[in-house]
């Protein structure tokens, strides 16, 4: 990578009329603040269709994206909505925090009437401007075909039994019997229709705005979880792919080792991948990639360590004591991934326990990991994430999405790690704001050739901007950016971060002050 910076900012948190953020004029005036700021790239989370817990990790497919993201407007403008309509789901700009349940109750009926509209307009039944994407809708049902359909039927037969987890359902659903699912696919066609369409715009409107972002010179960095929830699409289709016996039953599920922080260790439950059987090619994780390629610029493969190594747990245990480490598939994969896909930009999450197998993994692949400012200072005086232990192959942060915002963090330390914070970073005679900013220059002063900085570090904001807080369920996912917090003079205060750190690619900074010449 050159010498860059971006800003991590989760779509969902971007202000909007609707309840949450989406791919609305929001989202364009975002991108023009970070062009603006003298930023590279933008760090989003997964655009993961979220299930039980409203975590974009804990999704519902690994393919499909969130119809939450659907800008309303636009659906307005294509003539599959009215304003009136859309009122009946208006929460307000200023809404603080993300209302995952008034949003299934309201969003979906809402959604539900457009594909009507759009149903009946690409068969010629209504004259709308959406009249006109019947070729482009049936390309995209084309193309996407290889995961589109299993995706629809699941997400039919799921709605069809109250959300029933599919292990559940009657066995010749449960087992993808042929006679069943052509009987479901007759059945449930109009449904499948719908999550068909919800797919199309989500595509269509996200497309539109990468593209501006790619005109203004902003890539997007997008986020793969390396587990997969159990009661998903992916599991139900692709039950090879997963560590499943003969009956259809998990034989093991993720978690982690006991240790000082937790005596019985941690029960994830997610379900395991079977690497042997998918050694022969891994067609459903390259399949995966190329997706995610679709949407993103860049990579960021959460949980990196468990390509190296990764923890078993006997299902049906109720604590993790009993499980076992595993071996990865390691390089074998990566191999097979650059056979398939070429030289993919992935930057590496491996963070938590660094064992020997998690070094020599990323040392083989050439990825960039993180170093964490946030876990730099403690009582050892001597961290792995102090940045004179930081190399240019990296991605530095102040603090990531499962941590708390760097203001929280100042004032939950402890008084020995605080001050040597404060002599480490020369900010010992300062408000917590001013300390905030001090830690956010040690980042872009780095080696590390990318910065990476949540938005709500730039704004100061304490523990009620925390985005997620790990192994807690309910108040995650929800922060919210009030309307005009973003000016011109936060922009111009992070540029000058950006060209003072050389943060900026020579070429950018070159044209932009062409640009700034006066004509002859």
């Amino acid at each position: 990578m050159d010498r860059q910076c971006a800003v991590l900012m989760p779509v969902f948190s971007l202000p909007s009329r609707f309840g949450i953020g989406c791919f609305d004029r929001e989202a364009y005036a975002f991108v023009d603040f970070l062009a603006d700021a003298g930023q590279s790239m933008w760090q989003v989370l997964p655009f993961c269709q979220t299930g039980f817990g409203d975590s974009p990790y804990q999704s519902i497919s690994s393919f499909a994206g969130n119809p939450y993201f659907i800008d309303l407007e636009q659906l307005v403008g294509d003539g599959l909505l009215s304003w009136e309509e859309c009122e009946s789901v208006w929460f307000g700009s200023d809404q603080e925090r993300v209302d995952y349940g008034a949003l299934y109750e309201n969003r979906y009926p809402l959604l539900r009437k457009a594909y009507g509209r759009f149903a009946d307009a690409i068969r010629g039944g209504l004259d709308i401007p959406a009249s006109s994407q019947k070729k482009e809708y049936q390309a995209f049902l084309d193309k996407e075909a290889y995961w589109l359909k299993d995706y629809a039927m699941f997400m039919a037969i799921k709605n069809r039994e109250e959300g029933r987890n599919w292990l559940s359902w009657e066995k010749p659903l449960r087992d993808r019997d042929s006679k069943a699912m052509e009987s479901a696919e007759k059945e449930l066609a109009d449904e499948i229709g719908f999550y068909s369409f919800m797919q199309y715009e989500f595509e269509r409107q996200w497309e539109k705005l990468h593209a501006y972002a790619r005109e203004k010179g902003i890539s997007i960095i997008g986020d793969i979880p390396f587990y997969v929830a159990m009661d998903s699409a992916a599991t139900w289709a692709h039950r090879d792919v997963f560590l499943f016996d003969k009956k259809g039953e998990p034989e093991a599920v993720a978690g982690c080792a006991p240790d000082a922080f937790s005596k019985t260790g941690q029960l994830w439950g997610n379900p395991l991948y079977d690497w042997k059987a998918q050694s022969s090619g891994y067609a459903w994780w390259i399949n995966r990639i190329a997706r995610n390629l679709e949407f993103y610029d860049m990579l960021r493969i959460d949980h990196f360590n468990g390509f190296a190594e990764y923890y078993a747990v006997p299902y049906g245990d109720e604590t993790a004591e009993k499980g076992k480490i595993c071996k990865g598939p390691g390089m074998d994969f990566f191999r097979a991934l650059t056979e398939s896909l070429g030289e993919v930009p992935i930057i590496a999450e491996d963070l938590g326990i660094i064992t020997p197998a998690t070094e020599k993994l990323l040392k083989d692949t050439g990825y960039p990991g993180m170093k964490v400012l946030q876990y730099a200072f403690d009582w050892t005086e001597y961290s792995y994430y102090l940045p004179y232990n930081h190399i240019p192959n990296s991605v530095v942060y102040t603090g990531t999405h499962d941590n708390t915002t760097t203001r929280a963090w100042i004032e939950e330390l402890s008084d020995h790690d605080r001050d040597f914070a404060r002599r480490y970073i020369h900010s010992e005679n300062t408000d917590y704001g001013t300390f905030v900013w001090d830690m956010i220059r040690e980042a872009y002063r780095s080696v590390s050739d990318l910065c990476v900085i949540p938005l709500q570090d730039y704004l100061v904001k304490g523990k009620e901007a925390r985005i997620n807080k790990p192994g807690t369920l309910g108040e995650n996912w929800q922060w919210r950016l009030q309307p005009n917090f973003l000016s011109k003079e936060l922009s111009g205060s992070i540029r000058e971060l950006a060209k003072l750190y050389g943060r900026i690619p020579a070429k950018k900074e070159v044209e932009e002050e062409d640009g700034d010449e006066p004509a002859d």
